[in-house]
């Protein structure tokens, strides 16, 4: 018998916050201006729910060259601007989350300062201020377990009675690696079958989740 659920651990990008179609259009122009030719569904492929140092290291290699490390500071408004005028929480979202009674954090591969700032115009960042977990704090990003083991160990619960919602296959790939329950969100970019694996529950609809995490 699996052992009750103690924490419930959120992604940010497209399982909180609607980020993802918006991000993606932006990294197409991005990539195009450095000098690499992608469309969406590549993009999608290989890179959502990754951290930007994995990001760019194969940027690097695609290319052929190396990135200056404040390369992306000349798009950051890009992206900013599109959040300004379009973010909204992932539909759902905020129904879940007033009934979802157990604790709750964040845990995510963007910085805490992209976070302050869509968590913050979606009007979700209070919910979780002083739970809110990068990439940045850890050695390793998603695929590996890192990042959930660390908001587990900060939140103090053993990694066995955590729940990871994710809307990413790398994500899944960690919330499995870090032995927690893994929930795949599907409504958002990501196809059903990437998120399908043994142990992992996927559903498409943010107002299921209070249930199925009961």
């Amino acid at each position: 018998m699996s052992r009750a659920l103690e924490l419930v651990i959120f992604d940010c990008d497209g399982v909180l916050v609607d980020s993802e179609r918006l991000a993606v259009r932006i990294d197409v122009q991005v990539l195009a201006k450095l000098g690499w030719v992608v469309t969406e569904a590549e993009v999608i492929e290989r890179f959502v729910g990754r951290s930007d140092k994995s990001i760019k290291a194969d940027i690097e290699a695609q290319l052929g060259r190396p990135l200056p490390d404040d390369w992306e500071h000349e798009f950051e408004s890009l992206y900013r601007a599109a959040f300004a005028a379009e973010l909204t929480p992932v539909p759902g979202v905020v129904d879940a989350l007033d009934r979802i009674t157990l604790p709750t954090c964040v845990a995510s591969s963007g910085s805490h300062d992209k976070m302050r700032y869509t968590l913050g115009l979606t009007g979700l960042y209070e919910r979780f201020a002083g739970r809110i977990f990068s990439v940045h704090e850890v050695a390793r990003g998603k695929p590996a377990p890192d990042l959930f083991l660390y908001a587990a160990a900060r939140m103090g619960v053993d990694p066995a009675a955590c729940a990871v919602v994710e809307d990413s296959r790398y994500g899944i790939a960690a919330a499995r690696a870090a032995g927690m329950r893994a929930f795949g969100f599907a409504g958002g970019l990501t196809p059903r079958a990437w998120l399908e694996a043994p142990g992992t529950v996927v559903f498409t609809d943010m107002r299921e989740l209070p249930q199925l995490l009961a």
